[in-house]
């Protein structure tokens, strides 16, 4: 990545250095004012850079925070891109219940930023779009992981890879949502436990 960088012209690394002062900035006021009352000449005073330069990276602040919730949700899909080669019901029990706890406790972590962006997704459209697609990401890895279940004879095969995947993930959205309201992690394993048995109950034979 350094050696990238280096390569660029004094032009191009100037671009890449305002783009994320802009980032690091609308995080910043987004996290201290929230999405709907955050504006886009805030972030660009605390940026210190110049409207017409600001603009053109980032047409208004809902495209900002599609960028910053495309990288915050990066880490979350680090955790769904986590091997998946079960051998047994247990040994798929035993790594989804991993994966659920990296995902929620993420979400903990993150709960200001998360919390934002679940105030975004209800305000803006462009957000709006933009989550939908990062659905569609999360639902497509996690049809692959049932997909190669069923074809090691460990999941049933007359379930639809896809739909199970949407409901999977949709149960694990409602509680991430859920949790970051809280300001415990007590929770956590309670929720894990439940989502993680019922699913492999209702999927693996």
């Amino acid at each position: 990545m350094t050696n990238s960088i280096n390569s660029l012209s004094a032009r191009q690394r100037q671009a890449i250095q305002t783009r994320q002062k802009l980032l690091e900035a609308g995080r910043d006021i987004f996290l201290q004012h929230g999405f709907h009352k955050a504006t886009i000449s805030q972030i660009i005073k605390q940026a210190r850079t110049g409207y017409g330069t600001a603009y053109v990276y980032f047409k208004n602040k809902d495209q900002l925070f599609s960028v910053l919730m495309e990288e915050l949700m990066g880490q979350f899909y680090q955790v769904a891109e986590l091997p998946f080669e079960p051998r047994t019901k247990e040994e798929a029990y035993t790594m989804i219940s991993h994966q659920v706890h990296l995902f929620l406790s993420l979400a903990f972590k993150e709960r200001e930023m998360m919390k934002v962006v679940k105030e975004a997704i209800g305000i803006s459209s462009e957000v709006e779009k933009q989550w939908i697609q990062i659905r569609k990401k999360f639902i497509l890895r996690i049809s692959q992981d049932i997909s190669y279940a069923q074809s090691k004879g460990l999941a049933k095969q007359q379930l639809d890879p896809l739909l199970i995947a949407k409901g999977w993930f949709y149960s694990n959205e409602m509680f991430m949502w859920d949790l970051i309201q809280l300001e415990k992690e007590d929770s956590i394993e309670e929720v894990i436990h439940h989502l993680t048995t019922i699913y492999t109950s209702g999927l693996y034979t």
